[in-house]
């Protein structure tokens, strides 16, 4: 039988929502409970076994924001859990929030709050975010990958979770990179300085660095966003740059028109930009956690007739 990956335009089926029915489900933290703060998770509702992506929100920002971008990964076969952090939690406090979700993670509690006959599959496990969660995601595998690299006595302090791919949407780190407020600056400025050893991908937008009507300033500076993530990062590593929108058009409608107050905002479809960077968690997620890279090497060799909107440019630096 062969599977159809491409609509009749020639766009890649990743870009739209995915067959499986979806669930939302808020999980509270309490003063008994080991998560620190709540969490939105997204799960496919038939049963089975799904891997697990962590997404982590950008600053003063909240997860159901994203609640049609993280629907749409979620519907081709991922549970997807979003925290909540407080929006009073410096970046440091969120780092040691994300490991203490992924300490809980691994002890199976998941388990409990998904649907009837669902299950996480927790050595298929991605990290990812937007902004400043996206710092957040990529110094959480970084210490995953120190973990691993750690002696057996240092390894029985840590949470046992393998991280198996880093996917960043506009990742910042700080205003500037003299910034004294994005603890821990990862960003060494220094080529292929991560010592990462799984497979990365970043999604920047043209319009991040550009001031909100010449007042405003820029959501993400040139040198401590997506670029220099990029850079930093070691093969395999991906880059797709959404050169017509800005730092927060992946957000739903409402959010994002209200965003665009104070940031730079493209004006192309903000549903067409949200179907895109879906499309390419999909196929991502898709190549180094369940071995189908198939369309993922299509999208990078002709992102003009896969995506639905311009990406330029697409970089795939190879190991």
């Amino acid at each position: 039988m062969v599977v159809k990956k491409l609509g009749d335009d020639g766009i890649a089926l990743d870009f739209e929502v995915g067959d499986e029915a979806v669930e939302i489900i808020n999980v509270q933290a309490s003063y008994f409970s080991p998560l620190p703060c709540p969490l939105l998770v997204f799960s496919p509702t038939t049963e089975g076994s799904y891997p697990v992506l962590l997404f982590f929100h950008g600053f003063m920002l909240k997860p159901n924001w994203y609640k049609s971008l993280l629907l749409h990964i979620s519907s081709h076969g991922y549970i997807v859990i979003a925290p909540q952090f407080s929006p009073m939690a410096l970046q440091c406090q969120e780092v040691k929030n994300a490991k203490k979700i992924a300490e809980w993670l691994s002890q199976n509690s998941l388990d409990s709050v998904l649907p009837e006959k669902v299950l996480p599959d927790l050595l298929k496990v991605a990290v990812s975010g937007h902004s400043s969660g996206g710092n957040t995601a990529f110094a959480l595998a970084l210490a995953y990958e120190s973990y691993s690299k750690a002696t057996t006595k240092e390894q029985e302090e840590q949470p046992p979770l393998k991280i198996s791919g880093i996917l960043g949407i506009d990742p910042v780190s700080g205003s500037s990179s003299s910034c004294l407020f994005s603890s821990p600056n990862i960003l060494q400025y220094i080529p292929y300085s991560f010592d990462q050893s799984i497979p990365v991908a970043v999604i920047g937008t043209g319009l991040s660095n550009k001031r909100a009507y010449g007042m405003c300033p820029p959501a993400a500076s040139n040198g401590v966003s997506h670029a220099e993530f990029f850079n930093e990062s070691k093969p395999p590593c991906y880059y797709f740059m959404a050169k017509d929108y800005g730092h927060a058009d992946m957000l739903d409608d409402k959010m994002a028109n209200l965003m665009s107050i104070i940031m730079k905002s493209g004006k192309e479809s903000k549903d067409t930009l949200r179907r895109t960077i879906g499309g390419l968690f999909v196929a991502f997620l898709k190549a180094y956690l369940e071995g189908q890279a198939d369309d993922l090497i299509n999208i990078v060799e002709s992102p003009e007739i896969r995506a639905p909107i311009a990406l330029d440019p697409v970089i795939y630096v190879e190991e």
